[in-house]
């Protein structure tokens, strides 16, 4: 495999910190000032407010002139590079001759629905495009309803599906998600780190079985009629906010087995890892299941505001059912940033690509686990990372306080990463360089020993 790309770079000036505080002096100017109206900044931007210019491949620049390796794709969206030139100019010319005609044909979203189809199997028989993922997860919602003429849903503790109602109400992330629609139930999903049951990894990984189990307790108990009134369940594939977390290899057959069982749909909520970012298009074929209703967004447009809903053709139907169609979605240049993107991956070989990333950095990671007492557990599926931080390896106590020195030591070292309290969360972009994913990981380790002398470890 081709360890070079276009976005390859001399790595010996990347990181390049110019001032002598990061961020700099204009990134806090310009951050205050814009600060001053604009609210609700995510964690990482509070974390470290730096004032981004422009980026090139795996590498972001600051108004302060100082260049950082990215290990975050914005926020697992740009996964084919910033500014990837293909798709740059394939928007920008798509800019200059239509923008928007509402959801009326065009040569470009034919072209897209027609790829889409080629690279999933035929397996869906129906999509339509929206312009961001809770849209898409919305939508979803409302197309299990229509079909089925049921009204519950199950979904996954720490499952992450958007801020409006109906998706917000599909998880609790915290204490400012609590605000729940009716109709929505929880269940445990397996992280055999923390296994819900006390075993060990080893134990919880070889078998999903108790949670199986839990979910038929949920609809036998919880439910409406004994869980007859549940349209699907959603999940995640592999859980993004909730840290990188990759189920064990009978969850998710196992899970379709009980959908079909129980004439429920099975929702998967690939927004965050389709498009390479797990090696695969889909992360749902990692274990050869299809589900019945499936979301795509985040690196769909590879920055691009572009999302999709594709349903199975038994389902197709009911997209008709739901006024699907929206002021933007499917507008010709989300279209074409879609559609470039996947002939990228095609002829890039990204999805081999991320899946030899992943590997390489997980092996380093291991290596990093073995030296610092406070990582507690490593885990990558593709480009899909994290790294778990704890007080204790045996108590597994959360050590949130390291987790953001970690990251903001690290940031100032020059990588641009994701903080999730005490699990560090990485989504390089699958472009990267070998070199560049253990420069990145050594930053990392870095980070990692100078918190471990602050708290005295």
């Amino acid at each position: 495999m081709n360890n070079k790309t276009w976005a390859s770079v001399d790595l010996s000036l990347v990181p390049n910190m110019v001032t002598s505080t990061v961020p700099g002096p204009k990134s806090i100017e310009y951050h205050d000032r814009c600060s001053k109206y604009m609210k609700g900044y995510s964690s990482q931007v509070k974390l470290f407010p730096v004032t981004f210019e422009s980026g090139y491949g795996y590498t972001l620049k600051d108004v302060d002139g100082n260049t950082y390796l990215d290990f975050s794709s914005g926020i697992y969206v740009t996964g084919l590079g910033h500014c990837h030139p293909r798709i740059s100019e394939a928007v920008a010319n798509q800019a200059k001759k239509l923008m928007n005609c509402h959801d009326f044909t065009t040569k470009v979203k034919m072209e897209l629905v027609e790829k889409l189809h080629e690279i999933t199997g035929g397996r869906f028989g129906g999509f339509q495009f929206y312009d961001s993922g809770t849209t898409a997860v919305e939508a979803g919602l409302r197309c299990a309803r229509a079909a089925t003429g049921k009204q519950e849903f199950i979904s996954f503790w720490r499952d992450f599906h958007g801020k409006t109602y109906g998706a917000n109400s599909l998880a609790v992330v915290g204490p400012d998600t609590r605000m729940r629609a009716p109709g929505f139930m929880l269940a445990p999903r397996p992280n055999p780190y923390r296994d819900f049951f006390g075993r060990t990894f080893e134990e919880a990984w070889k078998d999903s079985s108790p949670y199986i189990r839990m979910i038929e307790g949920i609809l036998d108990n919880e439910c409406a009629s004994g869980g007859k009134n549940v349209a699907a369940i959603v999940l995640e594939p592999v859980q993004g906010w909730g840290g990188s977390i990759v189920p064990p290899p009978d969850f998710m057959p196992a899970l379709r087995a009980l959908c079909d069982k129980r004439e429920i749909l099975l929702f998967a909520d690939e927004v965050l890892c389709c498009m390479a970012r797990t090696g695969k298009y889909l992360a749902m074929d990692h274990w050869d299941v299809t589900a019945d209703i499936t979301t795509l967004g985040k690196g769909f447009g590879n920055g691009f505001p572009v999302t999709a809903l594709a349903v199975s053709k038994d389902l197709a139907p009911a997209i008709e059912k739901i006024s699907a169609s929206s002021s933007y979605g499917g507008n010709p240049m989300a279209c074409v940033a879609a559609l470039e993107s996947i002939k990228v991956i095609e002829e890039e070989q990204l999805n081999e690509r991320s899946a030899h990333l992943g590997e390489i950095m997980l092996e380093r990671m291991k290596k990093m686990k073995e030296a610092h007492p406070i990582i507690g557990d490593v885990r990558a599926i593709g480009c899909l990372q994290a790294i778990e931080i704890v007080k204790n390896r045996e108590t597994k106590e959360p050590f949130a306080e390291a987790g953001t020195m970690i990251y903001q030591k690290a940031f100032e070292k020059g990588l641009a990463w994701v903080p999730s309290g005490h699990i560090l969360r990485m989504s390089p972009p699958m472009i990267l360089d070998d070199e560049a994913a253990l420069k990145g990981l050594d930053i990392i380790e870095e980070a990692v020993a100078e918190t471990e002398k602050h708290f005295g470890y």
